[in-house]
């Protein structure tokens, strides 16, 4: 039964040590506690070593009052008795007056045949006072002292010396210590815990509801209710409470929009995949209106065939660009200027532009094939679609170079350029196309495609005489 007891209290003990230890306010009472300690110490040895000179200093003085007459006059009107009594009061084995021209020793009894401890009050210093007041307190008891100090109130002596044991000393000495000690642990608590009301209060206290703020919040981010409530204090803790709390409206709010956009995303995918499938039936019809022989139907023909194309296209990228499944990088050595070739070819299709691959035939490329085939494409379909109606003959030049471990790709043209009003939101989906009726999801997919390669793509030159676009690939690390 007791041991149970005893099992009980010392878990409980334990786990209220671990709490003390792992927790800030439990950190901040010990370290407070210390640091209170700490400067109770240094306040307790300077008390004790003045207190011990005090002790000394009155042994001196009771000896000099108590010897007084007995230097005023001749000694030997008094009789031994007194002569003894006086000394033997004043709580001295033997004290001796020293003069110029002699000693005097007055003496209640015998002389001690030895001395343990000599301390001269004329040399002392705050150290020497201190190693003396800790000497006695842990040392004394049994000792006999000599103690020397300059005389101040017998005409015509030089110093005066006493002989006294130190069981009186040391046992003042040992219940000053244990007061001091106990108003040193008292000072020490309440200094604590009045230092840790006041942190507990003004600091652990606010940053525990910021942090079980915090906590609630990550649980559920989409619920307006767990967002904290700033105060309004003027300190950091009121600017930290304040900028969370920003935070998390921020955060609500980006949450709250981006799921309306994803569930407008699904429904956009829905009607895209619908309409694609609607639109690929409307260009096998088209097909056919082209091979009727008729001369308006020939005319439109081209228009609603290019028309239809345009569509699925714009369906396509939208889907494509909507996918959450996009596959990392597949990544391996394969030469550029084949597959440069390819995109090329896919690009320009029946359009009156030329397509120029100055790529070494050698570069090779660390890079997934089906992906830098769609960057490269984007990149070169975007030039083809604006040099359609240029008044010049239309050039597109892809080249590359290598540098350390970073290839770049140049696609270049010579069309009429990048609005500079578009520049600024270029590579965004939805709002950089330059075509009248285009996404503009071709460089946005481009650039997702380029930084899932460690690259990017950037616009280098945009003018009346052509724009380029740089592509940065880096081999894989």
């Amino acid at each position: 039964m007791v041991y149970g007891v005893m099992a009980r209290f010392l878990a409980r003990a334990a786990s209220a040590w671990r709490l003390v230890v792992h927790s800030l306010s439990g950190r901040l009472l010990l370290l407070t506690l210390f640091y209170a300690m700490v400067t109770q110490v240094l306040i307790f040895v300077p008390s004790v070593a003045r207190y011990h000179r005090s002790l000394l200093d009155n042994h001196i003085e009771t000896a000099e009052l108590a010897i007084l007459p007995l230097t005023e006059v001749e000694k030997e009107k008094f009789s031994k008795g007194l002569r003894n009594t006086l000394v033997a009061r004043a709580g001295a084995l033997a004290v001796m007056v020293k003069r110029p021209e002699r000693r005097e020793l007055f003496l209640p009894d015998e002389l001690p045949s030895h001395i343990d401890v000599t301390i001269d009050l004329a040399k002392d210093n705050f150290f020497t006072e201190a190693a003396h007041g800790l000497d006695c307190l842990i040392n004394g008891g049994n000792r006999i002292l000599h103690i020397a100090a300059p005389t101040r109130i017998i005409t015509g002596a030089q110093a005066i010396d006493v002989i006294v044991n130190e069981r009186g000393i040391h046992r003042q000495m040992v219940g000053y210590a244990r007061r001091a000690l106990w108003l040193a642990f008292g000072i020490s608590f309440v200094t604590a815990f009045l230092v840790f009301a006041s942190l507990y209060m003004f600091l652990v206290r606010p940053m525990s509801r910021i942090t079980g703020a915090m906590i609630a919040f990550s649980e559920n981010p989409e619920d307006p209710g767990r967002i904290i409530a700033a105060s309004t204090r003027h300190d950091e803790i009121g600017q930290a409470e304040r900028e969370l709390a920003a935070m998390q409206r921020d955060l609500y709010g980006s949450l709250q929009q981006k799921g309306r956009l994803a569930a407008l995303g699904v429904a956009v995918a829905k009607i895209q995949h619908d309409l694609r499938n609607i639109l690929s039936s409307a260009q096998l019809a088209s097909d056919r209106l082209s091979s009727i022989d008729d001369p308006v139907v020939q005319r439109l023909a081209p228009r609603i065939v290019a028309a239809l194309d345009h569509a699925v296209a714009l369906a396509t990228n939208t889907l494509r660009y909507g996918r959450a499944d996009e596959h990392p990088p597949q990544r391996k050595r394969i030469a550029l200027a084949p597959l440069a070739d390819d995109a090329g070819e896919a690009a320009t299709g029946a359009r009156d532009v030329l397509f120029l691959n100055l790529i070494d035939r050698d570069l090779k490329i660390d890079a997934d094939p089906e992906q830098l085939h769609r960057i490269v494409l984007n990149l070169a379909r975007n030039a083809a679609e604006a040099l359609a109606g240029a008044e010049r003959p239309g050039e597109i030049r892809v080249g590359a170079t290598r540098e350390g471990r970073h290839v770049f790709i140049d696609v270049s043209d010579n069309g009429p350029g990048v609005p500079a009003a578009i520049r600024p939101r270029l590579f965004q989906p939805f709002a950089g196309s330059v075509r009248a009726g285009g996404s503009g999801l071709g460089l946005a997919i481009a650039r997702d495609l380029a930084r899932a390669h460690g690259g990017d793509i950037a616009l280098i030159d945009s003018g009346p005489e052509g724009t380029h676009f740089r592509v940065d690939i880096p081999d894989l690390a």
